[in-house]
């Protein structure tokens, strides 16, 4: 029996990441281009459908809780998948729906869009759990970054593809991407998965006390000055990164006369970005660490004012689009996005490791549910606004030009959180015994 999970285990475990992400990149971008463009919508009805699946998510320090004291996590992660695909297929069909039935159609995407986020959030916050409190300190950096460069690549490769697919766009052609998509994953997390937590050796914990209720549980982490400073820092940076997720692709389509087809493959080249700033930041971060222990603090302000200066580039798009680079404007965006994420998520899984087995999952919940509720609000006020602008200005790229200015003001502020951030050192891993 091994220790602790071994390089093999985690990219196992970032493929359960890649089928998370597939999903996710269709329900809340493509669906959300379709309702805004191909039905003219108002942006306000996706931006509040997917404003409710991160509602749900608020319950993410619950399940993290649970995961904590419950034998194993794989059964919240297998199960979250499952309703994560069943709600993305149906917040599919139910877009196709809307077109001729659409108050039957708005009704199924009330019920698909709160499985998805119940999916989300049952398998991420135990995954990360999972890996918080399985991988070894020494390994925990490196692991995040791959965990979560699978995920982007997941995203990325299925944006490009499913693009492809989609033109030309019709109700049933959407249906059925989104459904294989769902299934493909839904099999590729059971076989990533398959035998992996079973395999782990298990920390001695009968000399601690008995684990303690919810309430204690986030009382606990919430008291931990490092810890809500960063739950802090991760809302406002996910608040400034949701407000331009949902209103990207309309933008494209409405200034810059995109297909579904090209704007979900901007998506695709947005998210290949992410990867390429991923890449570097581990690479960068790894070299610099032993010498530079802040350099983590470093690349997560960077990546901030980075993202900050390419929100400006949008602002700039929208004033004169005739000629401007969007593509590489969007790629700069998706690497400055991905070096402040890497960062953070490096700061998060030490943070959560050094908690102990018992307490990585609340605190996973914890900046899991923050998470959520920014990109909650984030994007349903990203939409709304772009709607009540729109009617004011009757200009849609004023009105774009004038959210995606906000953004940047609200990426600025994240730095200036960040920099308050201290370097979190992990402690020693409790003792451990083979798992029977």
């Amino acid at each position: 029996m091994h220790a602790s999970l071994g390089w093999i285990g985690i990219v196992r475990l970032g493929l359960v990441q890649t089928a998370l992400g597939s999903i996710v990149v269709l329900t809340t971008a493509t669906l959300n281009r379709v309702m805004v463009v191909e039905l003219a919508l108002a942006a306000t009805i996706p931006g509040a459908l997917v404003g409710l699946h991160y509602a749900v998510q608020i319950l993410r320090p619950v399940w993290g809780h649970r995961s904590d004291h419950g034998n194993r996590r794989t059964p919240w992660i297998i199960g979250g998948i499952a309703t994560l695909g069943l709600g993305g297929a149906l917040a599919a069909l139910s877009v196709a729906l809307m077109a001729d039935r659409f108050a039957l159609g708005m009704a199924l995407a009330v019920a698909a869009f709160l499985l998805v986020g119940v999916g989300v959030g049952a398998a991420g916050t135990s995954l990360l759990a999972l890996l918080a409190s399985a991988v070894a300190p020494a390994r925990r950096p490196a692991a995040a970054t791959i965990v979560w460069l699978m995920m982007i690549l997941g995203m990325a490769v299925t944006a490009v593809l499913a693009g492809g697919f989609l033109d030309p766009y019709s109700p049933l052609r959407l249906v059925a991407v989104t459904g294989g998509v769902a299934g493909l994953a839904f099999m590729l997390a059971c076989a990533a998965l398959w035998r992996v937590e079973s395999r782990l050796a298990r920390p001695v914990l009968a000399a601690e006390p008995a684990a303690p209720g919810f309430r204690v549980s986030l009382a606990d982490a919430w008291a931990d000055p490092q810890a809500r400073l960063f739950t802090i820092f991760v809302f406002v940076s996910m608040l400034a990164y949701s407000a331009q997720d949902l209103i990207l692709e309309p933008f494209a389509g409405l200034v810059f006369g995109m297909t579904p087809g090209e704007t979900t493959k901007l998506a695709g080249v947005q998210h290949g970005g992410v990867f390429l700033g991923m890449v570097f930041t581990g690479i960068a971060g790894t070299l610099l660490s032993r010498r530079h222990p802040g350099v983590l603090r470093i690349f997560t302000v960077a990546g901030c004012f980075g993202s900050a200066l390419m929100i400006g580039g949008l602002v700039l798009a929208a004033a004169a689009p005739q000629g401007w680079p969007l593509v590489g404007n969007v790629v700069a965006l998706g690497v400055a996005n991905g070096v402040f994420a890497v960062a953070a998520i490096g700061s998060m899984m030490a943070l959560a490791g050094t908690a102990g087995p018992r307490r990585s999952g609340m605190r996973m919940g914890l900046w899991g549910a923050a998470q959520a509720i920014a990109f909650g609000l984030g994007g349903l006020a990203g939409t709304v606004a772009v709607d009540l602008l729109r009617l004011v200005t009757d200009d849609p790229a004023s009105a774009y030009g004038a959210v995606f200015a906000l953004e940047g003001v609200a990426f600025l502020a994240a730095a200036v959180i960040a920099l308050r951030l201290a370097g979190a050192r992990p402690s020693a891993s409790p003792a451990m015994v083979p798992a029977e």
